[in-house]
């Protein structure tokens, strides 16, 4: 069974020095977040499943195993194996977990996907990853039959609601298989899945990760929690399972630590239903990303809630956002920071030091972290420079897949001789050790959360014949904290309706690549400013947008 990584009692710099790496040679998450509180209390509840309909289902450890027991044998029944790539393209279900817990057990590979993805996401994700299998849902399945030939490496769907032609019954096969079914003795190096990193200059790159990974987690989570578990707790987050932030910061810490979580199927985020859903429930524990907590401060609730911790990452969280929360959640917010490759590896903690506005934390139990120079030397206190991430550690990514090039481009060696991994982000470190996170260092944007690459939506847009040339960047948005807007230049002799190709450019971006992706303004510009070997100056869009140029 989980027990906490960290040892209350002492100032922060007390806590880092006692603490110490659990280093297990074998490790398995599904063992680790249900196998264990399976064997020692079957009844513990795991998953609290809210329907859209208002039922309410709770799942038990000794539930969750059975079942992602059978859903192991039923997996491997066709064909699915140890090292296999399995994608899940589901929301917020049991389906979900059940599917993670049963490729776990049989050594296979999850690879998460968003249900917001088009059929150009889906289809480079699922092709690159070389998956063997997808569980979906008869939403979402339409869009794997419209691809499915493109993918000779993809054998088997499986659809959550019910079979369908090119499609197996996921409870119609789980119900057909036996109960008993084993673990798989991985290595706590072996890989377990593939999240996928979103690409400046060209596609998205499948950051894959080791089954360790979720002790690299625990540090971070424990202390921006507050130090969890504590009795009654309770885990909710509207963030998909598909994020890291969902996966990682929520769903996976809390099981492992036996906090019972709760799952709710919401197609769009609803700040009124959300602060129901906070005190109807009992929330005690909460990962918020702030454009959901400004969305939150908008449509304030009458039912107070009774939390105990609230996390928030994945963009700056803000003064103004801390000081609202402290009074409206009755919390004090503890913002933290990581990204796909490294997460956790900085945060707050209230209980043992008061955040500075404006900070993302100190380097969590178990990490050093620095402000780096082009070459890898540490910079003083006060100096920006990139936030960089001491290697190796657990919650480190093993490599990108198939891309070994891009891999070694991530880690530089300072002249000390440390290895640093890099994070595109730039910041400083004060004195006292809380970091400050300026600008990204590459063409990322960052937008309700979703860290979305450019190259995917420009090479999208460039598919209509109106479209010469586009470039995507963030701009300012006091919600979403960036808008992904479009520029682009016209084909020669186009002569139709301009606001209405922006809106098809937009409509396009959403069905091909993802409704998170798609642009919120698309402009038509004259030209665009280009390097000498023709490549698009993103800086420089982004720099005349802001100046009205």
């Amino acid at each position: 069974m989980g027990r906490p990584l960290v040892e209350p009692g002492g100032d922060w710099d007390a806590i880092r020095a006692r603490f110490r790496w659990p280093r297990p040679e074998r490790f398995n998450l599904a063992r680790a977040c249900c196998g264990d509180w399976a064997a020692a209390e079957p009844d513990r509840p795991g998953l609290i499943f809210l329907r859209p309909d208002g039922e309410r289902r709770v799942w038990t450890h000794g539930e969750l195993w059975r079942a992602s027991g059978r859903l192991a044998n039923a997996l491997a029944a066709r064909g699915l194996s140890a090292g296999d790539r399995c994608g899940l393209l589901l929301p917020q279900t049991p389906e979900a977990l059940l599917t993670h817990l049963a490729c776990w057990r049989l050594g296979a590979v999850t690879v998460p996907l968003f249900t917001l993805f088009g059929e150009d996401g889906l289809r480079f994700r699922l092709g690159d990853s070389g998956a063997k299998a997808c569980v979906t849902d008869a939403a979402n399945l339409p869009k794997l039959l419209a691809i499915r030939d493109d993918l000779p490496a993809l054998e088997t769907l499986w659809s959550t609601d019910r079979p369908s032609d090119g499609a197996w019954g996921f409870w119609q096969e789980l119900a057909k298989a036996k109960d008993e079914a084993g673990c798989a003795d991985t290595l706590a190096e072996d890989p377990a899945f593939l999240s996928y990193t979103s690409g400046t200059t060209g596609p998205p790159k499948g950051a894959l990760h080791a089954h360790r990974v979720l002790i690299g987690h625990m540090p971070g989570f424990e202390t921006h929690h507050d130090f969890a578990p504590k009795p009654g707790d309770l885990m909710w987050t509207p963030a998909d399972w598909a994020w890291l932030g969902g996966l990682m910061d929520a769903l996976l810490p809390s099981l492992f630590l036996g906090i019972p979580v709760l799952a709710h199927r919401a197609p769009k985020f609803d700040p009124e239903a959300a602060w129901d859903l906070l005190a109807r429930e009992g929330v005690r524990n909460a990962f918020m990303p702030p454009t959901a907590l400004k969305m939150l401060r908008q449509h304030e609730g009458r039912l107070k809630p009774a939390l105990r911790s609230v996390g928030s990452g994945g963009e700056a969280l803000g003064e103004s956002l801390l000081e609202w929360g402290g009074g409206a959640l009755g919390v004090t917010i503890n913002e933290f920071y990581g990204q796909t490759e490294c997460n956790l590896v900085l945060g707050n903690s209230s209980t043992v030091f008061p955040p500075r506005p404006g900070s993302t934390g100190r380097a969590a139990p178990g990490f050093e972290v620095a402000v780096i120079d082009s070459g890898g030397a540490v910079l003083p206190d006060g100096e920006v420079g990139e936030i960089a991430v001491e290697a190796p550690n657990p919650s480190l990514f093993l490599e990108y897949r198939g891309k070994p090039e891009k891999t070694a481009e991530t880690f530089v060696t300072g002249p000390d001789g440390r290895r640093w991994l890099r994070t595109g982000d730039e910041g400083r470190r004060e004195a006292d050790g809380a970091f400050f996170f300026s600008s990204r260092s590459d063409d990322v944007i960052t937008s309700s959360g979703y860290r979305i690459g450019p190259s995917e939506i420009e090479d999208c847009l460039g598919r209509d014949p109106a479209v010469g040339l586009a470039a995507v960047v963030g701009l300012p948005d006091d919600v979403r904290g960036e808008a992904v807007t479009a520029f682009c230049v016209l084909s020669p002799g186009f002569e139709g309706d301009r606001e209405a190709l922006a809106e098809a450019l937009k409509g396009l971006v959403r069905e091909r690549v993802g409704a998170h992706s798609a642009p919120r303004r698309v402009e038509f510009v004259a030209e665009l400013p280009l390097t000498a070997t023709g490549k698009i100056m993103r800086r420089e869009v982004k720099r005349r947008a802001l100046e009205g140029g």
